[in-house]
Protein backbone atom coordinates (compact mmCIF):
# COMPACT_ATOMS: atom_id res chain seq x y z
CA UNK A 1 0.00 0.00 0.00
CA UNK A 2 1.38 3.34 -0.86
CA UNK A 3 1.96 6.39 1.75
CA UNK A 4 -0.46 8.97 2.21
CA UNK A 5 1.19 11.69 0.43
CA UNK A 6 1.83 14.84 3.23
CA UNK A 7 -0.16 17.93 3.33
CA UNK A 8 1.92 21.04 2.19
CA UNK A 9 2.34 23.35 5.58
CA UNK A 10 3.26 26.13 4.03
CA UNK A 11 2.30 27.79 0.57
CA UNK A 12 4.43 30.14 -1.44
CA UNK A 13 3.12 32.05 -4.59
CA UNK A 14 4.59 33.99 -6.96
CA UNK A 15 2.95 36.97 -8.44
CA UNK A 16 1.31 37.56 -5.51
CA UNK A 17 0.36 41.52 -6.81
CA UNK A 18 -0.44 40.45 -10.11
CA UNK A 19 -3.81 39.70 -11.99
CA UNK A 20 -4.24 36.24 -11.47
CA UNK A 21 -3.53 36.68 -7.77
CA UNK A 22 -6.30 39.37 -7.92
CA UNK A 23 -9.12 37.55 -9.30
CA UNK A 24 -8.45 34.05 -8.69
CA UNK A 25 -6.12 33.33 -5.51
CA UNK A 26 -7.22 35.72 -3.32
CA UNK A 27 -11.00 34.22 -3.91
CA UNK A 28 -9.70 30.66 -3.39
CA UNK A 29 -7.42 31.57 0.02
CA UNK A 30 -10.34 33.04 1.25
CA UNK A 31 -12.62 30.28 0.54
CA UNK A 32 -10.64 27.37 1.51
CA UNK A 33 -10.26 29.79 5.18
CA UNK A 34 -13.80 29.47 5.31
CA UNK A 35 -13.93 25.60 5.01
CA UNK A 36 -11.27 25.46 7.20
CA UNK A 37 -8.91 23.93 4.49
CA UNK A 38 -5.72 26.02 4.89
CA UNK A 39 -4.45 27.05 8.60
CA UNK A 40 -0.60 27.33 7.07
CA UNK A 41 1.30 30.39 6.31
CA UNK A 42 0.70 31.92 2.95
CA UNK A 43 3.72 34.44 1.29
CA UNK A 44 3.47 36.44 -1.37
CA UNK A 45 6.17 37.44 -3.38
CA UNK A 46 6.12 40.24 -5.80
CA UNK A 47 8.59 43.07 -6.68
CA UNK A 48 5.88 46.30 -6.27
CA UNK A 49 7.50 47.83 -3.34
CA UNK A 50 5.18 46.90 -0.97
CA UNK A 51 5.01 46.17 2.48
CA UNK A 52 2.80 43.85 4.56
CA UNK A 53 0.12 45.65 5.56
CA UNK A 54 0.22 47.19 1.79
CA UNK A 55 -0.14 43.55 0.72
CA UNK A 56 -2.85 42.97 3.18
CA UNK A 57 -5.25 45.82 1.86
CA UNK A 58 -4.62 44.40 -1.75
CA UNK A 59 -5.83 41.47 -0.78
CA UNK A 60 -9.23 42.94 0.66
CA UNK A 61 -9.32 45.03 -3.06
CA UNK A 62 -9.23 42.04 -4.62
CA UNK A 63 -12.01 40.22 -2.49
CA UNK A 64 -14.19 43.30 -2.91
CA UNK A 65 -13.96 43.37 -6.62
CA UNK A 66 -14.18 39.48 -7.30
CA UNK A 67 -16.08 37.95 -5.48
CA UNK A 68 -16.73 39.17 -1.59
CA UNK A 69 -15.07 39.69 1.17
CA UNK A 70 -16.58 37.07 4.25
CA UNK A 71 -15.30 39.11 6.73
CA UNK A 72 -14.69 36.37 9.60
CA UNK A 73 -12.67 34.33 7.11
CA UNK A 74 -10.99 37.24 5.92
CA UNK A 75 -10.01 37.98 9.17
CA UNK A 76 -7.70 34.42 9.89
CA UNK A 77 -6.59 35.00 6.19
CA UNK A 78 -5.23 37.96 7.15
CA UNK A 79 -3.17 36.34 10.24
CA UNK A 80 -1.73 33.33 7.37
CA UNK A 81 -0.45 36.25 5.35
CA UNK A 82 2.86 37.14 5.14
CA UNK A 83 4.82 39.25 2.12
CA UNK A 84 8.13 39.43 0.74
CA UNK A 85 9.18 42.01 -2.02
CA UNK A 86 11.90 41.48 -4.31
CA UNK A 87 13.00 40.71 -7.73
CA UNK A 88 13.28 37.09 -9.07
CA UNK A 89 16.77 37.24 -10.25
CA UNK A 90 18.20 38.61 -6.17
CA UNK A 91 19.41 35.37 -4.50
CA UNK A 92 18.47 37.97 -1.33
CA UNK A 93 14.53 37.66 -2.36
CA UNK A 94 14.32 34.13 -1.77
CA UNK A 95 16.61 34.33 1.09
CA UNK A 96 13.74 35.96 3.01
CA UNK A 97 11.31 33.87 1.62
CA UNK A 98 13.20 31.03 3.08
CA UNK A 99 13.35 32.95 6.39
CA UNK A 100 9.68 33.57 6.07
CA UNK A 101 8.95 29.67 5.67
CA UNK A 102 10.40 29.24 9.39
CA UNK A 103 10.31 25.59 10.62
CA UNK A 104 8.19 24.56 7.61
CA UNK A 105 9.44 21.21 5.80
CA UNK A 106 6.79 20.67 3.12
CA UNK A 107 6.13 23.63 1.65
CA UNK A 108 4.70 24.39 -1.92
CA UNK A 109 5.69 27.03 -4.39
CA UNK A 110 3.17 28.67 -7.17
CA UNK A 111 4.71 29.71 -9.85
CA UNK A 112 2.01 32.44 -11.05
CA UNK A 113 4.21 34.28 -13.44
CA UNK A 114 4.81 34.05 -16.92
CA UNK A 115 6.73 31.46 -17.55
CA UNK A 116 10.17 32.96 -19.29
CA UNK A 117 10.67 33.37 -15.14
CA UNK A 118 9.91 29.71 -14.20
CA UNK A 119 13.37 28.37 -14.68
CA UNK A 120 15.28 31.46 -12.82
CA UNK A 121 12.59 31.10 -9.50
CA UNK A 122 13.31 27.50 -9.91
CA UNK A 123 16.82 27.29 -9.55
CA UNK A 124 16.79 30.40 -6.90
CA UNK A 125 14.67 27.86 -4.85
CA UNK A 126 16.80 25.19 -5.10
CA UNK A 127 20.10 27.41 -4.30
CA UNK A 128 17.84 28.82 -1.23
CA UNK A 129 17.27 25.08 0.15
CA UNK A 130 13.58 26.38 -0.14
CA UNK A 131 12.82 23.44 -2.57
CA UNK A 132 13.81 20.67 -0.25
CA UNK A 133 10.89 18.45 0.39
CA UNK A 134 8.96 20.82 -1.39
CA UNK A 135 5.72 20.88 -4.38
CA UNK A 136 5.43 23.18 -7.23
CA UNK A 137 2.67 24.53 -9.06
CA UNK A 138 2.98 25.74 -12.28
CA UNK A 139 0.68 27.90 -14.32
CA UNK A 140 -0.19 27.53 -18.19
CA UNK A 141 1.40 27.97 -20.72
CA UNK A 142 3.80 24.57 -20.36
CA UNK A 143 6.17 25.91 -22.91
CA UNK A 144 5.59 27.64 -26.11
CA UNK A 145 6.21 24.17 -28.09
CA UNK A 146 7.34 20.91 -28.21
CA UNK A 147 10.68 21.66 -27.51
CA UNK A 148 10.49 24.94 -24.58
CA UNK A 149 7.87 22.02 -23.05
CA UNK A 150 11.12 19.54 -22.80
CA UNK A 151 13.29 22.26 -21.69
CA UNK A 152 11.25 23.41 -19.37
CA UNK A 153 10.44 19.60 -17.92
CA UNK A 154 14.27 19.04 -17.77
CA UNK A 155 14.76 21.97 -15.78
CA UNK A 156 11.76 21.03 -12.96
CA UNK A 157 13.26 17.37 -12.75
CA UNK A 158 16.62 18.64 -11.53
CA UNK A 159 14.63 20.01 -8.71
CA UNK A 160 11.84 18.38 -8.16
CA UNK A 161 10.59 14.58 -8.93
CA UNK A 162 7.72 14.40 -11.60
CA UNK A 163 4.72 13.57 -8.33
CA UNK A 164 5.95 16.99 -6.63
CA UNK A 165 5.19 18.90 -9.75
CA UNK A 166 1.34 20.29 -10.38
CA UNK A 167 0.58 21.45 -13.59
CA UNK A 168 -2.55 23.79 -13.27
CA UNK A 169 -5.15 23.80 -16.34
CA UNK A 170 -7.84 25.64 -14.31
CA UNK A 171 -10.27 24.00 -17.23
CA UNK A 172 -9.80 20.47 -15.52
CA UNK A 173 -10.72 22.04 -11.92
CA UNK A 174 -13.99 23.39 -13.66
CA UNK A 175 -17.00 21.31 -12.20
CA UNK A 176 -18.86 21.31 -15.59
CA UNK A 177 -15.48 20.15 -17.28
CA UNK A 178 -15.28 17.29 -14.74
CA UNK A 179 -19.19 16.81 -14.87
CA UNK A 180 -18.40 15.50 -18.66
CA UNK A 181 -16.02 12.60 -17.15
CA UNK A 182 -19.02 11.54 -15.11
CA UNK A 183 -22.02 11.63 -17.09
CA UNK A 184 -19.97 9.30 -19.67
CA UNK A 185 -18.78 6.43 -17.30
CA UNK A 186 -21.83 6.91 -14.36
CA UNK A 187 -24.57 6.09 -17.00
CA UNK A 188 -24.78 2.91 -18.77
CA UNK A 189 -27.47 3.99 -21.48
CA UNK A 190 -24.45 6.44 -23.31
CA UNK A 191 -22.17 3.46 -23.71
CA UNK A 192 -23.88 1.67 -26.28
CA UNK A 193 -24.25 4.79 -27.95
CA UNK A 194 -20.95 6.46 -27.65
CA UNK A 195 -18.62 5.49 -30.81
CA UNK A 196 -18.65 6.13 -34.34
CA UNK A 197 -21.73 3.90 -35.13
CA UNK A 198 -24.14 6.64 -33.61
CA UNK A 199 -22.35 9.87 -33.31
CA UNK A 200 -21.92 11.72 -36.40
CA UNK A 201 -19.55 14.98 -34.81
CA UNK A 202 -18.29 16.48 -31.94
CA UNK A 203 -18.23 19.87 -32.00
CA UNK A 204 -16.89 22.49 -28.87
CA UNK A 205 -16.76 26.35 -29.23
CA UNK A 206 -15.45 28.63 -26.49
CA UNK A 207 -16.77 31.84 -27.64
CA UNK A 208 -15.73 35.45 -26.02
CA UNK A 209 -17.52 38.46 -26.94
CA UNK A 210 -14.72 40.42 -25.32
CA UNK A 211 -11.25 41.03 -26.83
CA UNK A 212 -7.68 40.51 -24.92
CA UNK A 213 -8.45 43.17 -22.39
CA UNK A 214 -5.42 44.80 -21.93
CA UNK A 215 -2.98 41.53 -22.28
CA UNK A 216 -1.78 42.85 -25.60
CA UNK A 217 1.99 42.15 -24.86
CA UNK A 218 0.82 38.44 -23.29
CA UNK A 219 -2.07 37.64 -26.15
CA UNK A 220 0.48 38.64 -28.95
CA UNK A 221 3.53 35.90 -28.20
CA UNK A 222 0.40 33.51 -27.46
CA UNK A 223 -2.43 33.34 -29.84
CA UNK A 224 -6.05 31.63 -29.41
CA UNK A 225 -4.20 28.05 -30.65
CA UNK A 226 -1.34 28.30 -28.22
CA UNK A 227 -3.88 30.10 -25.42
CA UNK A 228 -6.96 27.48 -25.47
CA UNK A 229 -6.71 25.03 -27.91
CA UNK A 230 -3.42 23.07 -27.15
CA UNK A 231 -4.63 22.98 -23.32
CA UNK A 232 -8.16 24.35 -22.33
CA UNK A 233 -10.14 22.69 -25.18
CA UNK A 234 -8.18 19.37 -25.71
CA UNK A 235 -8.50 18.86 -22.39
CA UNK A 236 -12.19 18.88 -23.04
CA UNK A 237 -11.66 16.38 -26.00
CA UNK A 238 -9.99 13.93 -23.97
CA UNK A 239 -12.57 14.21 -21.57
CA UNK A 240 -15.75 13.50 -24.22
CA UNK A 241 -13.32 10.73 -25.69
CA UNK A 242 -11.85 8.90 -22.89
CA UNK A 243 -12.34 4.86 -22.34
CA UNK A 244 -13.26 3.63 -19.55
CA UNK A 245 -10.18 3.92 -16.49
CA UNK A 246 -9.01 1.40 -14.61
CA UNK A 247 -10.84 2.49 -11.04
CA UNK A 248 -8.20 0.60 -8.84
CA UNK A 249 -5.55 3.11 -10.35
CA UNK A 250 -5.38 6.63 -9.06
CA UNK A 251 -3.42 7.43 -12.42
CA UNK A 252 -5.87 5.98 -14.32
CA UNK A 253 -8.01 9.02 -15.66
CA UNK A 254 -4.43 10.59 -16.43
CA UNK A 255 -3.25 7.25 -18.40
CA UNK A 256 -6.33 7.48 -20.54
CA UNK A 257 -6.13 10.95 -21.49
CA UNK A 258 -2.94 10.99 -22.66
CA UNK A 259 -3.89 7.89 -24.92
CA UNK A 260 -6.52 10.13 -26.35
CA UNK A 261 -4.22 12.66 -27.26
CA UNK A 262 -1.87 9.79 -28.71
CA UNK A 263 -4.46 9.10 -30.90
CA UNK A 264 -5.13 12.82 -32.62
CA UNK A 265 -3.37 13.11 -35.73
CA UNK A 266 -1.79 16.17 -35.51
CA UNK A 267 -3.05 19.17 -37.44
CA UNK A 268 -2.12 20.00 -41.02
CA UNK A 269 -2.70 23.41 -42.73
CA UNK A 270 -5.74 22.27 -44.51
CA UNK A 271 -7.17 21.60 -40.77
CA UNK A 272 -7.27 24.90 -39.53
CA UNK A 273 -9.11 28.20 -39.73
CA UNK A 274 -7.16 31.31 -38.16
CA UNK A 275 -8.46 34.65 -38.08
CA UNK A 276 -7.87 38.00 -36.58
CA UNK A 277 -10.90 40.61 -35.62
CA UNK A 278 -10.48 44.11 -36.88
CA UNK A 279 -8.72 46.36 -34.46
CA UNK A 280 -6.57 44.12 -33.13
CA UNK A 281 -3.67 45.47 -33.82
CA UNK A 282 -4.40 48.63 -32.95
CA UNK A 283 -4.51 47.27 -29.13
CA UNK A 284 -1.85 48.17 -27.01
CA UNK A 285 1.20 46.01 -26.56
CA UNK A 286 0.25 44.50 -30.08
CA UNK A 287 2.30 44.65 -33.14
CA UNK A 288 0.97 46.79 -35.92
CA UNK A 289 1.58 43.96 -38.44
CA UNK A 290 0.96 41.02 -35.87
CA UNK A 291 -0.24 38.40 -38.12
CA UNK A 292 -1.13 36.41 -34.74
CA UNK A 293 -4.91 34.71 -34.47
CA UNK A 294 -7.09 35.64 -32.44
CA UNK A 295 -9.71 33.30 -33.88
CA UNK A 296 -8.91 29.70 -34.92
CA UNK A 297 -11.04 26.68 -35.88
CA UNK A 298 -9.56 23.29 -36.13
CA UNK A 299 -10.80 19.43 -37.66
CA UNK A 300 -9.16 17.06 -35.45
CA UNK A 301 -9.49 12.67 -35.98
CA UNK A 302 -9.25 10.92 -33.49
CA UNK A 303 -7.27 7.14 -34.86
CA UNK A 304 -9.21 4.71 -32.81
CA UNK A 305 -11.02 1.78 -33.06
CA UNK A 306 -14.09 3.69 -31.08
CA UNK A 307 -13.76 7.23 -32.90
CA UNK A 308 -12.48 6.36 -36.38
CA UNK A 309 -14.01 8.71 -38.85
CA UNK A 310 -16.36 10.92 -36.78
CA UNK A 311 -14.64 14.86 -36.99
CA UNK A 312 -14.23 16.39 -33.60
CA UNK A 313 -14.66 20.16 -34.98
CA UNK A 314 -13.29 23.59 -32.34
CA UNK A 315 -13.45 26.89 -32.93
CA UNK A 316 -12.16 29.48 -30.21
CA UNK A 317 -12.02 33.17 -30.47
CA UNK A 318 -12.56 36.49 -29.35
CA UNK A 319 -14.56 39.44 -30.07
CA UNK A 320 -17.10 36.92 -30.87
CA UNK A 321 -21.24 37.44 -30.89
CA UNK A 322 -21.15 36.45 -27.07
CA UNK A 323 -19.72 34.66 -24.26
CA UNK A 324 -19.94 30.82 -23.67
CA UNK A 325 -18.26 27.52 -24.06
CA UNK A 326 -20.59 24.45 -25.53
CA UNK A 327 -19.85 20.69 -26.54
CA UNK A 328 -21.98 19.79 -29.27
CA UNK A 329 -22.16 16.08 -29.64
CA UNK A 330 -24.66 15.01 -33.24
CA UNK A 331 -26.10 11.95 -33.60
CA UNK A 332 -26.78 9.99 -37.02
CA UNK A 333 -30.12 9.62 -37.87
CA UNK A 334 -32.24 7.48 -37.53
CA UNK A 335 -32.78 5.17 -40.44
CA UNK A 336 -36.61 5.67 -40.50
CA UNK A 337 -38.90 5.28 -43.67
CA UNK A 338 -42.22 5.59 -43.32
CA UNK A 339 -41.68 8.12 -40.18
CA UNK A 340 -40.13 11.54 -41.51
CA UNK A 341 -37.39 12.19 -38.64
CA UNK A 342 -36.15 15.32 -39.33
CA UNK A 343 -32.69 16.42 -37.97
CA UNK A 344 -30.68 13.93 -35.49
CA UNK A 345 -30.56 13.86 -32.30
CA UNK A 346 -27.93 15.17 -30.00
CA UNK A 347 -26.47 16.36 -27.05
CA UNK A 348 -25.01 20.06 -25.64
CA UNK A 349 -23.13 20.40 -22.65
CA UNK A 350 -23.31 23.94 -21.98
CA UNK A 351 -19.89 24.72 -19.80
CA UNK A 352 -20.35 28.17 -19.13
CA UNK A 353 -21.91 30.68 -18.52
CA UNK A 354 -24.49 28.48 -16.82
CA UNK A 355 -23.78 24.34 -16.74
CA UNK A 356 -26.63 22.60 -18.68
CA UNK A 357 -26.77 19.26 -20.07
CA UNK A 358 -29.60 18.89 -23.23
CA UNK A 359 -30.94 16.50 -24.77
CA UNK A 360 -31.94 16.87 -27.98
CA UNK A 361 -35.07 15.01 -29.76
CA UNK A 362 -37.79 14.37 -31.63
CA UNK A 363 -41.72 13.90 -30.99
CA UNK A 364 -44.85 14.29 -33.04
CA UNK A 365 -46.22 16.96 -34.14
CA UNK A 366 -49.21 18.25 -33.21
CA UNK A 367 -52.22 17.43 -35.75
CA UNK A 368 -53.46 15.04 -38.44
CA UNK A 369 -50.32 14.48 -40.69
CA UNK A 370 -47.13 12.07 -38.74
CA UNK A 371 -44.72 14.43 -38.53
CA UNK A 372 -41.96 15.52 -35.79
CA UNK A 373 -40.81 18.04 -34.68
CA UNK A 374 -37.49 18.90 -32.05
CA UNK A 375 -38.10 19.06 -28.23
CA UNK A 376 -35.66 19.23 -25.67
CA UNK A 377 -34.66 17.33 -22.33
CA UNK A 378 -32.95 19.94 -20.13
CA UNK A 379 -30.71 19.87 -17.00
CA UNK A 380 -29.62 22.90 -15.58
CA UNK A 381 -26.89 22.63 -12.40
CA UNK A 382 -27.47 25.70 -9.73
CA UNK A 383 -24.28 26.21 -8.01
CA UNK A 384 -24.48 26.91 -4.52
CA UNK A 385 -22.27 28.39 -2.00
CA UNK A 386 -20.83 25.36 -1.20
CA UNK A 387 -19.40 24.17 -4.38
CA UNK A 388 -15.91 24.41 -5.02
CA UNK A 389 -14.24 26.99 -6.90
CA UNK A 390 -12.25 25.86 -9.62
CA UNK A 391 -8.78 27.02 -8.13
CA UNK A 392 -10.19 26.57 -4.60
CA UNK A 393 -10.25 22.71 -5.85
CA UNK A 394 -7.16 23.07 -7.70
CA UNK A 395 -4.78 24.82 -4.75
CA UNK A 396 -6.50 22.42 -2.14
CA UNK A 397 -5.69 19.17 -4.39
CA UNK A 398 -2.21 20.42 -4.71
CA UNK A 399 -1.42 20.70 -1.22
CA UNK A 400 -2.60 17.47 -0.51
CA UNK A 401 -0.60 15.88 -3.45
CA UNK A 402 -3.67 14.57 -5.15
CA UNK A 403 -2.14 14.88 -8.70
CA UNK A 404 -5.75 13.60 -10.70
CA UNK A 405 -6.75 17.41 -11.79
CA UNK A 406 -3.22 18.27 -12.80
CA UNK A 407 -1.69 17.91 -16.48
CA UNK A 408 0.97 15.17 -16.88
CA UNK A 409 4.43 15.50 -18.75
CA UNK A 410 3.99 12.68 -21.23
CA UNK A 411 -0.01 14.60 -21.71
CA UNK A 412 2.04 17.79 -22.23
CA UNK A 413 4.25 16.98 -25.23
CA UNK A 414 1.35 14.85 -26.49
CA UNK A 415 -0.76 18.24 -26.97
CA UNK A 416 1.79 19.76 -28.26
CA UNK A 417 2.36 17.28 -30.49
CA UNK A 418 -0.58 17.90 -32.03
CA UNK A 419 -0.33 21.40 -32.68
CA UNK A 420 2.99 21.85 -33.43
CA UNK A 421 2.83 21.54 -37.30
CA UNK A 422 0.46 24.73 -37.64
CA UNK A 423 2.42 27.17 -34.80
CA UNK A 424 3.08 29.72 -36.41
CA UNK A 425 1.84 31.76 -39.82
CA UNK A 426 2.04 28.16 -41.42
CA UNK A 427 -1.81 29.41 -42.92
CA UNK A 428 -2.58 33.13 -43.71
CA UNK A 429 -4.35 34.51 -41.08
CA UNK A 430 -8.10 36.35 -42.12
CA UNK A 431 -10.04 38.92 -41.03
CA UNK A 432 -13.51 39.30 -39.32
CA UNK A 433 -15.67 41.93 -37.88
CA UNK A 434 -16.09 42.30 -33.96
CA UNK A 435 -19.53 40.17 -33.03
CA UNK A 436 -19.26 38.19 -36.10
CA UNK A 437 -18.74 33.87 -35.77
CA UNK A 438 -15.02 34.11 -37.72
CA UNK A 439 -13.88 34.57 -40.57
CA UNK A 440 -15.98 32.67 -43.30
CA UNK A 441 -14.04 30.07 -43.87
CA UNK A 442 -14.02 28.38 -40.60
CA UNK A 443 -17.77 27.15 -41.94
CA UNK A 444 -15.93 25.13 -44.61
CA UNK A 445 -14.38 22.97 -41.96
CA UNK A 446 -17.94 21.66 -40.52
CA UNK A 447 -19.49 21.40 -44.43
CA UNK A 448 -19.56 18.18 -44.03
CA UNK A 449 -21.86 17.64 -40.89
CA UNK A 450 -24.25 20.25 -41.59
CA UNK A 451 -22.10 23.28 -40.28
CA UNK A 452 -21.49 24.59 -37.26
CA UNK A 453 -23.86 23.88 -34.54
CA UNK A 454 -25.75 27.00 -33.18
CA UNK A 455 -24.12 28.06 -29.84
CA UNK A 456 -27.51 28.56 -27.75
CA UNK A 457 -25.98 29.78 -24.27
CA UNK A 458 -24.44 33.03 -23.47
CA UNK A 459 -24.24 36.52 -22.54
Amino acid sequence: MSETPVRSDALVFFGATGDLAAKKIFPALQAMVRRGHLDVPVIGVAKSGWNLQRFRDHARESLAAHGGVDAPAFERLLQLLRYVDGDYHDAATFDAVKRELGKSQHPIHYLAIPQSLFSTVIEQLQRSGSATGARVILEKPFGHDLESARKLNAILRTVFDESDVFRIDHYLGKEAVQNLVVLRFANSFLEPIWNRRYVESVQITMAEEFGIRGRGSFYDQTGAVRDVIQNHLLQVVGCLAIEPPATTYHEAVRDELVKVFRQIRPLGPDSLVRGQFRGYTREPGVAPDSKVETFAAVRLEVDSWRWDGVPFLIRAGKRLPLTATEVAVKLKRPPVTHLPAGEGNYFRFELSPEVRIVLGIRLKKPGEVLASEPSELSFLHCPTRDELGDYERLLGDAMVGDPILFARQDAVEAAWKIVEPVLGNVTPVEMYDPGTWGPASAGKLAEPVGGWTAVTSGR
